[in-house]
């Protein structure tokens, strides 16, 4: 019983660290399935094989070489090459926490039609006052917010499967001008993603060590995750031109549950929220070992830098950034599945 209660624990974790801020607003899910209509259906399928596959192969190499941290997994992985990579986790969590906070904009200038300038502001004074006061509760909310998210997710996905149309749009044609990428998408989100939580991932198997255990946490979260996903793909696809939408999934929520909708919204915000704390923390912990400077000037180079690149709009900056870091991380699950188990 003990087994499967840590099982779970793993599971829990794994889906709390993929299911993030863009998951939450739909964008994510658009940008790598959905825009790829019934290959996009096809994608997700693949995509849950290998969060199960490569989720649980990380993990169990992680116990066998006691990595303590990501760093020593990729010093494994990637030989002389692995401070190249650490950088490139630098910048792409960077690019990530960027994302987030023009989401942040989005979600006021959408839905609360104040200004995008005003609300990414509004979100770094936020950020400060937390990253002052410490980061603990962070981890409380997001304990909240994920399992609500997803809640709302399934609520909404059972509405979504009752409208007449919902077989046509379940197996529509592509809507994207390169369908074909939607071959390769499964592949660069489950990279790109991966690469994320190793972060998260390795000293929580090295913690736990029970590889019967490892490797039934790492098969519930993948099995999950591909429910949840499907979940994200079965309302979207039911949101005509869903692919104009900056916040698609409140939108659906406005359509289909009304009295839910501001509830969402905070919902929404919050996990946007909690990623850039998340985020921010763990780019000032890496920008430690290079600056050796007070942490205050740390963040404020790091908000600063975000901040700039959050002008960008934030349905083409993370359409940009994420398959971009999709791609490099495939390098990441190669070396990965090149590894064999046996140390």
């Amino acid at each position: 019983m003990e087994q499967w209660k840590k099982a779970f624990q793993i599971a829990a974790v794994y889906i709390g660290t993929i299911v993030g801020a863009g998951f939450a607003t739909g964008k994510e899910i658009i940008e790598f399935f959905s825009q790829y209509g019934f290959i996009g259906l096809f994608g997700i399928f693949i995509s849950g094989y290998l969060f199960i596959f490569f989720g649980i192969k990380m993990m169990v190499i992680a116990v066998r070489i006691n990595a303590k941290s990501y760093e020593q997994l990729n010093n494994y992985l990637f030989g002389p090459f692995s401070k190249l990579l650490n950088i490139f986790m630098l910048i792409m969590l960077i690019g990530v926490t960027s994302v987030m906070l023009s989401g942040a904009g989005a979600v006021f200038e959408e839905h609360f039609f104040i200004p995008k300038f005003y609300g990414v502001i509004l979100t770094i004074v936020l950020a400060c006052l937390v990253m002052i006061l410490g980061t603990k509760g962070i981890v409380y909310v997001n304990s909240f917010v994920v399992p609500v998210m997803i809640g709302f997710c399934f609520f909404l996905a059972l509405h979504a499967v009752t409208l007449p149309s919902f077989l046509d749009q379940l197996f529509q044609k592509p809507i994207s001008e390169r369908p074909f990428i939607g071959l390769i998408s499964p592949f660069t989100y489950t990279a790109f993603n991966l690469a994320l939580a190793q972060a998260v991932l390795v000293p929580l198997a090295s913690e736990i060590k029970d590889e019967r255990v490892i490797k039934r946490g790492g098969m519930i979260g993948g099995i999950l995750l591909t429910i949840i996903l499907l979940a994200n793909h079965t309302i979207l696809i039911m949101l005509p031109n869903f692919h104009i939408y900056e916040i698609p999934m409140a939108v659906m929520m406005q359509k289909l549950a009304s009295y839910l909708y501001v509830a969402y919204i905070f919902i929404i915000y919050s996990e946007i929220f909690t990623s850039i704390i998340g985020n921010s923390y763990g780019i000032e912990k890496q920008l430690q070992n290079y600056i050796n400077i007070h942490r205050k000037w740390l963040y404020g180079f790091i908000f600063f830098l975000a901040f700039i690149i959050s002008q960008i709009e934030y349905g083409k900056l993370l359409s940009f950034l994420y398959p971009l870091f999709g791609y490099i991380s495939i390098i990441f699950i190669l070396l990965l599945w090149r590894k064999s188990y046996d140390l």
